[in-house]
């Protein structure tokens, strides 16, 4: 019995060790993945605060030895920030609200309705998904230039080619955001739109009381995937807009010049003021996913979960 009792003893240490090693080690993994994806915002961070001095001193690695806001002042005054911060935020928001709009509503489609070529039309949006943006858009100028040379007049430098994009379904990402909404909208049980159908409710009254109020949360994840892609995006942007609206994505493409004709100094100087520009254009989207984070978050964990 002791030999028996000592033997599960020496079992279960065993288990303990095992475990701790192997929480251990998924520590050191995590920790080793997170570490690559947060140093160059770390190094950003620190040399946003550094003065000329530090960024040129070789003793000085991530914390400054003075604390400066100068390179904040300086980024907002090349990049015209406050301007072109508002430019960013409404042409982000109209192609967000645009696309969530259309890829809702093209998303219900897919999932409550069955046509013909539906297989073939989705196996295509789903290709138009794994294709380069570059082809696509290569395939987008050719439409507009004939459109334009049709119509007798330049789409390029307004946002009309990014508008009508977004209404068709061919915006930034926007067969994910369908794929989203397709995936989300099959959980929803049928039963309720039978109830609605018996009630006399025709088909947009039961997309908007049924569809739209049961999918709010993923409706907000959505605009926010859109949004935030629609602020990153830069060669689309600089394809067709070519500089009708300045926004942040732009003024960082060519900061390195501006700050050369404006601020001076040399490029290993400019390192500061490049960073305090580059935190300056993200700080938006993290100020929104503050204020929305749970909301977001449940919007993730609602799309597997049925009639949520």
């Amino acid at each position: 019995m002791k030999f028996i009792k000592a033997l599960s003893l020496s079992k279960s240490r065993e288990r303990k060790i095992l475990s701790r090693l192997g929480l251990i080690l998924r520590y050191v993994v995590l920790i080793a993945i997170s570490f690559v994806f947060l140093f160059p915002l770390l190094k950003m961070l620190s040399l946003s605060f550094m003065t000329v001095e530090d960024v040129i001193a070789p003793d000085v690695m991530w914390v400054p030895s003075v604390f400066s806001l100068n390179n904040f002042r300086v980024s907002i005054l090349v990049m015209d920030y406050w301007q072109v911060l508002f430019n960013s935020f409404w042409v982000s928001a109209l192609f967000a609200v645009l696309q969530t709009a259309v890829s809702a509503l093209t998303g219900y489609a897919f999932a409550r309705y069955d046509f013909r070529f539906k297989k073939t039309l989705f196996v295509l949006l789903i290709v138009s998904f794994i294709l380069p943006v570059q082809l696509l858009t290569a395939a987008h100028q050719i439409i507009f230039s004939s459109l334009g040379d049709i119509l007798g007049m330049s789409f390029y430098g307004t946002l009309y080619p990014q508008i009508s994009m977004a209404l068709l379904g061919q915006g930034i990402n926007s067969a994910i955001l369908i794929i989203i909404f397709q995936s989300f909208f099959k959980k929803i049980p049928k039963d309720l739109y039978e109830a609605a159908n018996i009630d006399g409710a025709n088909t947009m009254q039961v997309f908007w009381h049924i569809t739209v109020k049961i999918s709010l949360t993923i409706i907000l994840v959505v605009f926010l995937f859109s949004f935030v892609w629609n602020w990153n995006e830069d060669f689309v942007t600089n394809v067709f807009l070519s500089g009708g609206v300045d926004l942040l994505t732009g003024k960082l493409n060519s900061f390195e010049t501006l700050f050369g004709n404006q601020a001076g100094g040399s490029d290993r100087i400019s390192e500061a003021y490049e960073s305090a520009a580059t935190l300056l254009s993200i700080l938006p989207l993290l100020v929104i996913y503050l204020f929305t984070q749970r909301k977001f978050v449940q919007g993730i964990e609602s799309v597997g979960v049925t009639g949520q």
